[in-house]
């Protein structure tokens, strides 16, 4: 089976034992599905029987103004799950499109509703993963209400990095990036020549290279200050926390928590006392 983005997310929050790991790969194993780049994967007003979990490519929540314009407001990597919230919503409020060929495991409600009841593990970590996703909803607001031009596209591509790493699809500064530029405008409210012009200065300052549809970070200590880019706010615990098995995907990328740094400084200090 392919490695299951959903478990390598999640294991950001707890750690996870074999039968658990199990279940989220039965879960990642169920029929799936594979819409075409620019496809609705779920409609706003949609009652959905099947929660949608991104296997592959790359979707978003976006919604249709009554002028025909489209605002995304977050996007859908491999291992997030598009809509659980249809155990409490009558019907979708936004839409999910695919902004690449997309391909979703369709999860039974019922199954997962199952193991709900059955696992506080489990359901604590789908908890962690909702609350992430409104982590990353308030971002958005705060690239429209306080960043300018340069920071909302950099705190984007710092953002993208990172959770492409943490899921496995990529190893190294690159990730696939499939955004056309007028999607880039739905995704952070800019006019096309702003768009233009900060990714040209990105490029000029030797920060990325975006040539076939990805994106490579060459700096991402600059980008990261381009974008004045904090990761608090994906919760990434185990890395924060520096857990063997996590950290080496983005640990260079999300900075240890002060518990952390306050642990390694005590064992460095006890070191240098027992040479002397």
């Amino acid at each position: 089976m392919m490695t299951n983005p959903l478990a390598l997310k999640l294991e950001q929050f707890t750690r996870f034992d074999g039968a658990e790991r199990a279940r989220l790969d039965f879960l990642a194993a169920q029929p799936s599905k594979t819409y075409a780049r620019g496809a609705t994967i779920i409609a706003e007003g949609e009652k959905v029987a099947s929660i949608h979990l991104v296997l592959e490519g790359l979707a978003a929540r976006a919604k249709t103004l009554p002028d025909g314009g489209r605002q995304i407001m977050a996007f859908l990597v491999p291992g997030d799950l598009c809509d659980v919230e249809v155990f409490v919503l009558e019907a979708m409020d936004h839409d999910i499109v695919a902004i690449a060929d997309t391909t979703c495991a369709l999860i039974p409600a019922a199954m997962i509703e199952d193991m709900l009841t059955e696992s506080s593990k489990l359901t604590k970590a789908l908890w962690w993963s909702t609350m992430t996703d409104s982590a990353v909803l308030r971002e958005r607001i705060i690239d429209h209400g306080s960043r300018n031009a340069r920071e909302r596209i950099a705190h984007i591509l710092c953002e993208l990095l990172i959770r492409y790493r943490i899921v496995g699809v990529t190893s190294d500064a690159s990730f696939p990036f499939p955004l056309t530029q007028k999607e880039l405008v739905q995704a952070t409210g800019l006019t096309s020549v702003h768009v233009n012009r900060v990714l040209q200065q990105l490029r000029a300052e030797g920060l990325i290279v975006l040539k076939n549809r990805v994106v490579t970070v060459l700096d991402t200590h600059r980008l990261k200050a381009a974008g004045q880019y904090e990761a608090r706010y994906l919760h990434l615990t185990r890395t924060e926390r520096r857990d063997p098995g996590v950290s080496d995907r983005a640990g260079d990328l999300v900075p240890a928590t002060h518990h952390r740094l306050l642990q390694d400084a005590t064992h460095t200090l006890k070191s240098i006392l027992g040479r002397n």
